[in-house]
């Protein structure tokens, strides 16, 4: 496989994992990277080797000499940046929340759409080694057909302090960390027809909510409960571990605190470990994110290589983005809300 050059845009907190998993990714390494804060481009630049810096992103695309963009800013710049991307026909990787509004997403995945380029989004809970192995799980049919399911991150872990951000904006733990448990939600269960939500700020320092119960139906009679919370205080922390629960016609599933896969049914009941695979760049407990952003930027480069669709394509998390704001509006209405009316 031919290498591709990469670009990446955003040189803050997460962006670090991203430059590591680049390291180990085949048949693509980052030359240039681009950050307004002079400081922080200093020092991954010089972490990473990376010569090529610069502290503005039309520079960049200027200069081109790269295959792809890679776009680890925060949610204000997206927009700007995947456009800037499709004018000068560069393949993107945007981070999550993909966009501001769901009418800036969709014209973000339009741009690329027109200009003939791929758009993924860094949706990478969906990954994670645990996930994944739910995933096969349903699809060899050790459960038969899912109609409930309950995905839950429920924590007490202090992320304020590595992103003092999440503490100033209106949203928070839906748009940050519930868009992930709902994107996993759709990848297992499937694509979801209408959305029931309830949230609540426990936490009187920040402005956004920490807490939020979601109600999916999904489109294929199954229903599920998407659960999240940064206000839960437990004797074992599990940050940042996703449970998940999965009743079946002929079984269940259940992903335990401590990566333990259970599966029941007539045959009896087997538990295997699922953990994920400690990198040599990772640290715990974030080793098990870390590795999936070496899987899902893995995934980028294979599918580029073949001329396929990601699968956390734009047009894809147009409808986890939809989820996000059904459980927005659904919360301050307090009403059911029809995912697919969002979407038309």
């Amino acid at each position: 496989m031919t290498e591709l050059k990469g670009a990446l845009i955003g040189c803050g907190f997460f962006a670090v994992n991203q430059m590591h998993a680049w390291n180990d990714v085949r048949g693509a390494g980052i030359v240039a990277i681009c950050d307004r804060d002079p400081e922080r481009l200093k020092i991954v630049g010089d972490q990473f080797g990376i010569d090529r810096r610069y502290g503005d992103a039309e520079a960049l695309f200027a200069d081109g000499g790269f295959d792809f963009v890679d776009i680890a800013t925060t949610v204000q710049s997206h927009r700007l940046l995947v456009e800037m991307a499709a004018r000068n026909k560069v393949p993107a990787i945007c981070q999550k929340p993909f966009a501001k509004t769901l009418s800036d997403a969709k014209a973000m995945v339009e741009a690329c759409r027109n200009a003939g380029i791929p758009l993924m989004v860094h949706e990478n809970f969906r990954w994670q080694t645990p996930i994944q192995a739910v995933r096969k799980a349903v699809e060899t049919d050790a459960i038969g057909t899912p109609f409930w399911g309950r995905f839950s991150f429920r924590s007490g872990y202090d992320v304020f302090s590595g992103q003092p951000y999440l503490a100033e904006g209106e949203r928070f733990i839906i748009e940050d960390l519930g868009i992930h448990t709902l994107d996993i939600a759709r990848y297992i269960l499937g694509d979801v027809r209408s959305v029931t939500a309830r949230t609540k700020r426990v936490n009187p320092a920040i402005k956004g909510e920490d807490v939020a119960t979601i109600l999916l139906d999904h489109e294929n009679g199954a229903t599920s409960v998407v659960d999240v919370s940064y206000a839960t205080k437990l004797s074992k922390e599990p940050f940042p571990e996703t449970l998940i629960e999965l009743d079946g016609s002929e079984g269940t599933i259940r992903l335990t605190q401590g990566y333990g896969l259970e599966v029941t049914n007539a045959k009896g009941t087997t538990t295997i470990d699922v953990s994920p695979k400690l990198l040599s760049w990772a640290s715990r407990p974030w080793h098990n994110i870390q590795e999936s952003v070496y899987a899902i930027q893995q995934h980028w480069v294979d599918q580029l290589a073949r001329g396929a669709e990601h699968s956390t394509s734009g047009a894809d998390n147009l409808k986890t983005f939809a989820l996000v704001e059904a459980a927005y509006d659904s919360a301050a209405r307090g009403q059911t809300i029809d995912v697919g009316a969002m979407l038309r």
